[in-house]
């Protein structure tokens, strides 16, 4: 959802470095995955397609923080008074 992030902070020899990856449009999502040693994060759209990818050594990844925009819910209405009250 627009609005994801993933925060990445990474060992860079003498200092640490932080990438973010960003839902940047209505519909996309960010998802993460750890597959042969490396951690990848994409930007992805509703069917799927990956329009950023970020790559990094498993070894090397200090932090990996999800961070999802609040989700309203939509399925409930306006407060009501009850009317018993």
């Amino acid at each position: 959802m627009k609005g994801d992030r993933v925060e990445i902070v990474v060992d860079a020899g003498d200092t640490t470095r932080t990438y973010e990856v960003v839902a940047s449009r209505a519909g996309r999502r960010v998802e993460t995955a750890v597959r042969r040693g490396v951690v990848e994060v994409s930007e992805v759209t509703r069917n799927g397609t990956p329009v950023r990818t970020a790559r990094f050594m498993a070894t090397r990844v200090l932090a990996l923080v999800e961070q999802p925009v609040p989700r309203e819910e939509a399925s409930e209405g306006p407060l009501r008074e009850d009317p018993k009250a």
